[in-house]
C-alpha cells in the first residue's frame, strides 16, 4: 500500500545501515540512498508484504516474476527487501517474511533468488537454512552475493 512507504522507507534504512556496517561500505548500498519516490516507485513494481506490530510496521519482504539470467527461458521469483526492524532480529520474523514471500511466488518461477551483502553472516546463515545457496557463477552487485534455491 503506497501509505506504507514512509514506514518502510524508514525501516530501509534502519536495516541497511547495519548492511552497511557488516560490509564495510555506505556507498555500494543502493538501499541507503533511496528516496520516498523511490519506495513509491519500486511498490509499483512489486509484491510487498508488511508485517506489524502494535501498528508498528516492524517487517517486510518483497518479491516479483523475473526471467532466468543468462539461460533465456524460465522465470525466477526474486526476492528482496527481507527487512525486520533491528530491536525484533533474532525472533524468527526473518524465516517467516522469507517463508511467506516463498508461499506466495508466481506458478510460472522454477526458482528463488536473492541478494545479500556479502559479509551479511546472519543473512547468509538464515538463507542456507532455508535452502538456499550462494552462486558465484552468477553476477551480482558490489559487495553482494546472489543466492537461489529451485522450487
Amino acid at each position: 500500500m503506497p501509505g506504507d512507504a514512509g514506514e518502510l522507507l524508514t525501516l530501509q534504512r534502519a536495516c541497511w545501515v547495519q548492511e552497511a556496517l557488516a560490509n564495510d561500505s555506505l556507498a555500494d548500498i543502493p538501499a541507503l540512498h533511496e528516496s520516498l519516490d523511490d519506495v513509491l516507485d519500486w511498490m509499483r513494481d512489486w509484491s510487498t508484504w508488511v508485517v506489524r506490530s502494535e501498528g508498528r510496521l516492524v517487517g517486510a519482504v518483497r518479491g516479483r516474476l523475473e526471467p532466468v539470467e543468462g539461460s533465456g527461458r524460465g522465470f525466477a521469483w526474486a526476492i528482496g527487501r527481507v527487512m525486520v526492524a533491528p530491536d525484533l532480529q533474532g525472533r524468527g520474523l526473518g524465516r517467516a517474511l522469507l517463508a511467506h514471500i516463498e508461499s506466495v511466488a508466481a506458478p510460472e518461477a522454477t526458482s528463488y533468488r536473492l541478494f545479500t551483502g556479502a559479509r551479511s553472516t546472519d543473512n547468509i546463515r538464515m538463507y542456507k537454512k532455508a535452502g538456499y545457496r550462494v552462486r558465484t557463477d552468477l553476477d551480482a552487485p558490489p559487495l553482494a552475493v546472489l543466492l537461489t534455491k529451485r522450487l
